[in-house]
Formats: structure tokens, C-alpha cells, sequence
């Protein structure tokens, strides 16, 4: 018996079905947006309790089977030491400060040194790396970037460069489990974030690109580029 012709009334109802499930994922996308929004709002007074990237590293380690002793330490700006601010932006982005949570002139760079075949500097500044941090993980994708540029200058105007540093520099990966400037100065240096010294400022913030697989002991030559930055601006 051959199967029977779809009918003209079947049609209309295939494609309002397509129809509503892509209004849904829509919607669905929209609210995901609006709270990653209001998230950032309340981050200007309440501290993140946890971040994309912890919940990663969680589920990598279940997936794994390994066990997950996460350090994450939330301190006042004013409980981190200058050495270790300055060594940070130094390190990770320099125009910090004059930017708006964009640094035309480092994604420029970065573009042409892919175009050239090796890249050397990364374009992403404190802001966007703090967006990707809370909401996104370490994963890359075109969305996911389209995404984190639209909460970017949201994060700019509700948190200001103060807050941004503070929530960067206590969120952030500095090795397997470890997250905060003070874990990891406590882990590594056996001491605060307030009384981290120089030099092993810089040792701590040449360890950011990839915290998985550099140990601050090893980062000699990177460390001593990073403090010729500090001099240069003022440090």
C-alpha cells in the first residue's frame, strides 16, 4: 500500500510548528541575554559566587573522574597589592584605562599578526575577558563572541574600571582550581595579595594566557617584559 499524499492542511502545521519552535529558542535566548544583563548590574555591589569557568572545570573534572578542590578567595581591590594590579593590566591590557571596553588598536594587531601567520599579542581587554569569565567559559564561537560584545558596554557603564579590575582579578583562573588573586598568591608565594612584592606580581600575571599550563617559577623572560611595561607606564 503506498503511503498517503500529505495533505494541503498538514502543511501550515509543519511550518507553525518550525515556526514556534524557533519563536522559543528566540525567547529562550532573550531572557539567557536579559539576566546575563541584570547579573552584571547586581556585580557592581554583589560578589559573583561562582563563574561560567568554575562550572566548567567542575564538569570537566566529573566528566574525568578527578576529584575538584576548588581556591576561590573574593577580596576588596584594596586587599590586592599595586604591585599586582598594575603587573595584571600590564600584562593583559594596557589601555585599560582609556578604553571603553574595546581596545581598537589591540584587536587591530592581533588581526594582522593572524593574517601573517602567528599571533603574539591577544586582542580581548580586562572587560571582555571578566564577560567571558562569568557567562561563557573557555570555549570559543563566533555566537558566543557576538554575544559577549553586546554585554561588554553594559559591563563598562554599570560596573566602571574600578569594579572591573576588582571582579577580574578575584574570578580569574590562575591554575587548576585555583581562582582569585589572593588563592593564588597564598598558593603559590605562601602570602597575601596585599603583600605580594614586584616581582612575583609579575611572575603571577605572565601566568593568565594559559593558567593550566604555566607555572610562575618558569615565566623568567615574560615576567621581565611585563616589568619593563610597569616602568614604561608609570609603575
Amino acid at each position: 500500500m503506498s503511503p498517503k499524499p500529505t495533505t494541503s492542511a498538514q502543511r501550515p502545521r509543519r511550518k507553525l510548528s518550525l515556526r514556534s519552535i524557533a519563536r522559543w529558542i528566540s525567547l529562550a535566548l532573550a531572557l539567557a541575554w536579559t539576566l546575563a544583563a541584570l547579573t552584571l548590574v547586581a556585580a557592581r555591589w554583589i560578589d559573583p559566587p561562582t563563574t561560567a569557568v568554575h562550572m566548567q572545570r567542575r564538569v570537566q573534572a566529573w566528566l574525568h573522574h578527578k576529584p575538584y578542590n576548588a581556591r576561590y578567595t573574593f577580596v576588596p581591590l584594596t586587599q590586592i597589592s599595586p604591585n599586582l594590579q598594575h603587573a595584571v593590566i600590564a600584562a593583559e591590557d594596557a589601555r585599560f584605562y582609556q578604553h571603553h571596553g574595546f581596545d581598537w588598536h589591540a584587536i587591530d594587531l592581533a588581526a594582522h599578526e593572524d593574517m601573517e601567520g602567528g599571533r603574539t599579542h591577544g586582542g580581548s581587554t580586562l572587560t571582555q575577558q571578566l564577560v567571558k569569565n562569568l557567562f561563557f567559559g573557555t570555549n570559543r564561537s563566533i555566537l558566543r563572541k557576538g554575544v559577549e560584545t553586546t554585554l561588554v558596554p553594559i559591563a563598562e557603564l554599570v560596573l566602571g574600571k574600578r569594579r572591573i579590575l576588582e571582579l577580574y582579578l578575584n574570578v580569574v583562573e590562575w591554575g587548576p582550581g585555583i581562582y582569585g588573586a589572593d588563592a593564588a598568591c597564598r598558593f603559590y608565594y605562601k602570602t597575601s595579595a596585599r603583600t605580594i612584592g614586584r616581582q612575583p606580581s609579575a611572575r603571577l600575571a605572565a601566568i593568565l594566557p594559559a593558567p593550566l599550563h604555566r607555572r610562575p617559577d618558569r615565566m623568567n623572560s615574560y615576567s621581565a617584559v611585563i616589568l619593563r611595561r610597569m616602568a614604561q607606564m608609570g609603575w
